[in-house]
């Protein structure tokens, strides 16, 4: 078994969900933690809460952000950034949405029917694709910003 997918499987035997897993796995990239912001990550779970906008893609968007985003007074956002998150955004919905009828936390695991055996490979996917888009960026995944 791949060594991301197996991380990920533990990240979630520990309890954690989909977007704090990305964020997990982002941050050990870089030899970092971060409580505060892998606790924020929780509020994107389940399409923040009512099925909305899968964890995935808002957590992937998330990393995108941290490596990108505008962090503190003395910084500015990376031109790239707006063009990555629709890369992301157009990749997401090119790839799912005429699978599973949508985009939404409810239509990938039709409201949870199917969570166990969609989203674990929703996931991995999308954090491939959120490492891609940044590599084909030239960020370094082990520096961060």
């Amino acid at each position: 078994m791949d060594e991301m997918l197996f991380r990920m499987m533990e990240l979630k035997a520990k309890g954690y969900y989909c977007s704090q897993i990305m964020m997990l796995l982002a941050l050990e990239n870089m030899e970092k933690t971060n409580p505060d912001l892998v606790r924020a990550m929780a509020g994107l779970a389940f399409g923040v809460g009512i099925g909305d906008a899968c964890g995935a893609l808002t957590g992937g968007a998330c990393i995108l952000s941290l490596y990108a985003g505008k962090g503190a007074d003395d910084e500015e956002e990376h031109f790239r950034l707006m063009g990555m998150l629709h890369e992301l955004g157009d990749w997401f919905r090119d790839t799912y949405e005429g699978q599973y009828g949508g985009i939404s936390c409810d239509a990938i695991s039709e409201e949870g029917a199917l969570r166990n055996e969609r989203c674990g490979g929703v996931v991995a996917a999308t954090y491939q694709k959120v490492i891609d888009i940044l590599v084909e960026n030239e960020f370094d995944l082990f520096e961060g910003r």
